[in-house]
């Protein structure tokens, strides 16, 4: 096998990982950015057409989408981390729990001082599980991932038909612990981590009942595709491309309008809807960005995305110290007088300067800052971190 298809089948997966961390960027900050979305209230400041537009694209098309995104690389990734450890003739579960443990305390660092909600240590979790399962046959895997949503289902059906959310949100007693909320944001770095803490029983509870879930379902569908290879020696002409783009885009969207529009996680049943929709519309993201990348001017934008994705890990926590530093009373002070629109535009900015570090970053080394402490906790020696030719 030629060595180019395989340099082109890494880095279409790390610029997927590039374009999961600009939508998973534009879901978070908005919790950074202020109170009201941890509390399901709206903010009374921010009440123009523009800001309700704008939200309600996001809840559409981005919302609930792209930690399926980076979920299914995750178990993507775990397949080829397994051959690597063949390779080296490494025993891989050690590795693996030395990785997911090393995960765990990252995660748990990240959600306690960084931001309200964390998905690190929840992989390290659910990867354990994931670990338990790596020898399933195929049939098996997407058969507990089809289970798994059919457990949601019925579980999320029934909570719509017979659950009153208002019994359990009420708009006035919301705002009020908003506000409060983006006080303490606002706030020494002692209220902050004050909020992160009295956040995560309700996190906890997110994970519990959907998010959990469904990232074990996209991790089994990612080691899967591993295995088979799918991602492989791809032209962006393969005629299941196309149809997953019609199926997908036809399905995800009709979802997400309707999450949108029927009240976002606010309703139990805009929820069901989006979890069983929402792998739809991501999936056809991935299949429009390998189809355009894999196009005569579509090269530059693999080329662009790949390196961000190389530092998925550096990157994700680096947008959680951004945030930090741009809205709580530790750093600039911003909480609470961004508009939508500003935020997005924040993300954006964001990303666009994480992408032109890891260009000058990975120029020099071979990992990125966290990756290469991450490599040594799970290969239990020290990375050679300078680059030398082109990485695998």
């Amino acid at each position: 096998m030629s060595q180019v298809p395989h340099r082109t089948r890494i880095q279409d997966v790390d610029a997927l990982r590039g374009f999961a961390l600009l939508g998973i960027l534009i879901v978070n900050i908005t919790f950074a950015a202020s109170g009201f979305p941890i509390h399901l209230a709206k903010d009374p400041a921010y009440d123009s057409w523009l800001d309700h537009s704008v939200h309600w694209l996001s809840s559409a098309f981005v919302d609930m989408k792209f930690y399926l995104l980076f979920s299914f690389l995750f178990g993507y990734s775990f397949q080829l981390q397994i051959e690597a450890a063949q390779r080296a003739g490494a025993a891989f579960k050690p590795r693996m729990l030395r990785r997911l443990g090393g995960l765990f305390v990252l995660g748990a660092l990240h959600g306690v001082f960084l931001i309200t909600g964390d998905i690190l240590s929840v992989y390290a979790i659910i990867g354990v599980v994931l670990l338990g399962l790596r020898r399933v046959k195929d049939r098996t895997a997407l058969i507990i991932a089809g289970a798994i949503y059919a457990y949601l289902f019925i579980t999320l059906a029934a909570a719509a038909l017979f659950l009153d959310t208002a019994q359990f949100v009420d708009p006035t007693t919301a705002v009020a612990a908003a506000q409060q909320t983006t006080a303490n944001l606002a706030g020494s770095f002692s209220d902050i981590i004050g909020e992160h803490v009295r956040a995560l029983p309700t996190y906890g509870l997110s994970l519990l009942t959907v998010q959990g879930p469904t990232t074990l379902a996209a991790f089994l569908v990612g080691m899967v595709v591993g295995r088979r290879r799918l991602l492989q020696n791809l032209t962006g002409n393969e005629a299941v491309l196309r149809l997953i783009q019609l199926i997908g885009f036809t399905i995800g969207i009709t979802g997400g309008v309707f999450y949108a529009s029927d009240g976002g996680n606010g309703a139990a049943g805009a929820v069901l809807t989006s979890v069983l929709t929402a792998p739809f519309l991501t999936a056809a993201y991935v299949a429009t960005l390998l189809r355009v990348m894999h196009s005569d001017r579509g090269e530059d934008i693999r080329r662009l995305l790949a390196p961000a994705g190389r530092m998925a890990l550096s990157n994700y926590l680096g947008q959680s110290v951004a945030t930090v530093v741009i809205f709580t009373g530790v750093g600039f002070g911003l909480v609470g007088q961004a508009s939508p629109l500003e935020t997005v535009g924040l993300a954006a900015g964001i990303f666009l300067l994480q992408v032109i570090a890891s260009h000058i970053w990975l120029s020099t080394f071979r990992y990125g800052p966290v990756e290469g402490a991450l490599r040594a906790v799970t290969n239990a020696a020290a990375p050679s971190w300078r680059q030398v030719g082109q990485a695998a």
